[in-house]
């Protein structure tokens, strides 16, 4: 293909983000999602409680999940942003139904992971649809699991990472403009562990709710904006700061 000068385009730098957010149970993840513009729930798990949200019928499958994505794109309404909640359920749909499709023979080895991705790869071009076409703030929910990291650098160690399988992860982080990791606050406090001068620390949580932006030893996250480090988990002060940036 021969480029010239006619075919440069400029980025839009205004464009809704699409943002995957992870973390501990019970800390908010969807309360985050519902508090987006205008949101719209495609729920692939019954975690709303008793969240007042619009959002389709309980999904069950990947055909759910898309067809809930082309209604959103072919029709007209006036919802702003379209929440997944959560991306590890739908990863059950598609193993499950891979598992349906294929002999054991033909997911052996890691082909079930790379089948996978390719399904992944559907729905994420259907969301960036809406986000490029209808101008829809993308948000994806994940729970999280604590998992040894195998670092090249230094001794392995735990962290917090998505509960998905480690292919269908890397795919949706690449994908994102900001992974968040949603956790309590937690400071340390020293105490006397029985004399001789013994002395031990305890993990105390604040109950102040925070979203880590960036990459640490502990935790994944990443952002495309100039966003702190860490921050509440409030949709209005995010919202906020990436304006800002």
């Amino acid at each position: 293909m021969a480029f010239d000068l006619q075919s440069i385009q400029r980025n839009k730098a205004t464009a809704a983000p699409r943002i995957f957010l992870y973390g501990v149970e019970g800390i908010g993840k969807s309360t985050f999602g519902a508090m987006a513009p205008a949101p719209i729930f495609i729920p692939t798990e019954d975690g709303l409680g008793r969240l007042e949200v619009d959002h389709f019928p309980l999904a069950k499958s990947t055909d759910d999940i898309m067809s809930a994505i082309a209604t959103l794109y072919q029709e007209q309404h006036d919802f702003k942003t379209v929440v997944i909640d959560s991306v590890d359920w739908a990863e059950n749909f598609i193993f499950r139904e891979l598992e349906s499709q294929y002999d054991a023979k033909d997911l052996a080895y890691g082909k079930s992971a790379v089948l996978a991705a390719d399904k992944w790869r559907g729905i994420i071009e259907g969301l960036d649809a809406l986000r490029n076409d209808r101008g829809m703030t993308v948000i994806l929910i994940a729970h999280c699991q604590i998992k040894r990291f195998e670092s090249p650098e230094v001794e392995p160690y735990d962290r917090y990472q998505p509960k998905l399988q480690d292919r269908s992860s890397a795919i949706l982080r690449e994908w994102a403009d900001c992974v968040l990791f949603a956790n309590w606050q937690t400071v340390t406090k020293k105490e006397d562990a029985g004399g001789f001068n013994k002395e031990r620390y305890r993990g105390i949580s604040t109950g102040q709710r925070l979203l880590h932006t960036s990459e640490r030893p502990a935790h994944m996250a990443k952002n495309r904006y100039a966003l702190p480090d860490t921050i509440p988990l409030d949709w209005n002060e995010f919202s906020k700061l990436i304006q800002q940036s």
